[in-house]
């Protein structure tokens, strides 16, 4: 193995802890030029009872505050997980939002958050190995109108002879979602990207990102070869990523964990094997209690099947 696995999480935040590659990724995927890029905290905790959520990679560029967090593992919870951080997103810039003083007359003044300083959020999410059932290089998720959800599912309008009535449904959409009063238009300009390797990989379209995901997709092969990364070498982002995560200079720890991770891996694999035997009707519950019997540990059934080790520690053997 030259190269560790790009989509470990230890490597990937190793890689996009430097600000000049992730300029350069978010670049090549979004397709624009990023003048500027600065850094932000990774692990939170909004409140005394919650829990600490650490983003792999947390940014703002000019008009967007961004997140990339890598999807590796197999989990049932990742749509409503990245939801969250999603919404965390938004809400940290509590943080740096200034205050703005309201005059109340009579000499009385009362302070307030200046929330027209919130600007939009990005949440990507790369997947190492799922694809959620799609065959497309990725999705994108915006908040818009239910009218427009209404519109495409409505079928007695979408058929040929409709055509006028058809337009017209579509101006009224048009009309709400062009609606930029009081800056109505931001709740669209926040998204959730879910980005697939397997299929970027696969569909191989000439874009700037397929490098970045060429690139991940072969360091996951652990027979991996220095040949195999020679014209990545040539391009200096590319060969700082190499340089990063070459195992040239590892140390025990590092192959330590590498050896961690394809055990777990393993374990993945045959819980979906499981899990398609015992069939997907069976739930959770059970599929719990199996792997407790064949002595799974309480940490890899919650990361499988996304269960509190406390609920897990109730089933019975």
């Amino acid at each position: 193995m030259y190269l560790a696995p790009l989509n470990y999480d230890r490597y990937f935040k190793k890689v996009f802890s430097e600000p000049k590659i992730a300029k350069r990724f978010l670049e090549d995927f979004f397709d624009i030029v990023i003048d500027e890029i600065e850094l932000l905290p990774t692990k939170h905790k909004v409140t005394d009872s919650a829990s600490v959520v650490e983003f792999d990679f947390r940014c703002k560029i000019k008009d967007n505050y961004v997140i990339i967090d890598m999807q590796q593992w197999y989990k049932t919870d990742i749509v409503k997980r990245f939801y969250m951080y999603h919404s965390m997103n938004t809400v940290l810039q509590l943080e740096k939002i200034p205050d703005k003083n309201i005059d109340l007359g009579d000499n009385k003044k009362k302070e307030t958050k200046d929330y027209n300083e919130i600007i939009p959020v990005i949440t990507f999410i790369w997947f190492a190995d799922d694809n959620l059932s799609f065959t497309v290089d990725f999705v994108s998720y915006i908040m818009t109108s239910e009218m427009v959800h209404d519109f495409l599912r409505h079928k007695n309008l979408w058929k040929e002879d409709n055509f006028v009535e058809l337009m017209k449904e579509r101006e009224k959409c048009l009309e709400v979602i062009n609606n930029k009063t009081k800056k109505l238009d931001f709740l669209q300009q926040n998204k959730l990207i879910y980005a697939f390797q397997p299929n970027i990989f696969k569909n191989k379209k000439i874009n700037k990102y397929f490098r970045w995901f060429d690139f991940a997709e072969k360091t996951k092969n652990e027979q991996n070869e220095k040949s195999w990364f020679e014209e990545y070498a040539k391009d200096d982002i590319f060969a700082e990523i190499i340089t990063r995560i070459s195992t040239e200079k590892f140390e025990q720890s590092d192959w330590d964990y590498i050896t961690e991770q394809e055990d777990f891996s393993e374990k993945v694999k045959r819980y979906e094997k499981v899990f398609v035997e015992e069939g997907v009707s069976e739930g959770f519950h059970i599929v719990a209690k199996k792997m407790k019997e064949k002595g799974y540990s309480l940490k890899d059934i919650s990361e499988i099947t996304g269960l509190p080790i406390k609920e897990i520690e109730k089933i019975e053997n």
